[in-house]
């Protein structure tokens, strides 16, 4: 298994996803309103998303493209951290999990 790195600095994962080209989203998958969305990173072609979809009705489910203040603020109330591999030169591996804080040990 390649070497890991857990990250929680705003910066750092911001650099880590433009590096990459990624983009913050979050899926909606509750089926009640005010259940917290998931979080993810969007890479390639899924970043560019057609802006003129017609508006979703909360909790309609799918894959919606944030602002960075958006996915931090879930992802600082939910206490999570973003592991990634560490970087090889040559190489732009984009694995990344998102798990919670105190799962990382640390």
């Amino acid at each position: 298994m390649a070497e890991t790195i857990t990250l929680t600095d705003h910066e750092a994962i911001r650099d880590w996803a433009a590096a990459r080209m990624g983009t913050p989203a979050v899926v909606d998958i509750s089926p009640a309103a005010g259940t917290q969305p998931m979080l993810r990173l969007v890479f390639d072609q899924r970043a560019y998303l057609d802006t003129d979809q017609a508006e979703r009705p909360v909790n309609a489910g799918g894959l919606e493209l944030v602002e960075w203040d958006e996915w931090f603020k879930i992802f600082e109330e939910s206490e999570l951290a973003l592991v990634v591999s560490a970087d090889v030169p040559g190489q732009r591996d984009s694995f990344h999990e998102l798990i919670r804080r105190d799962e990382t040990g640390k």
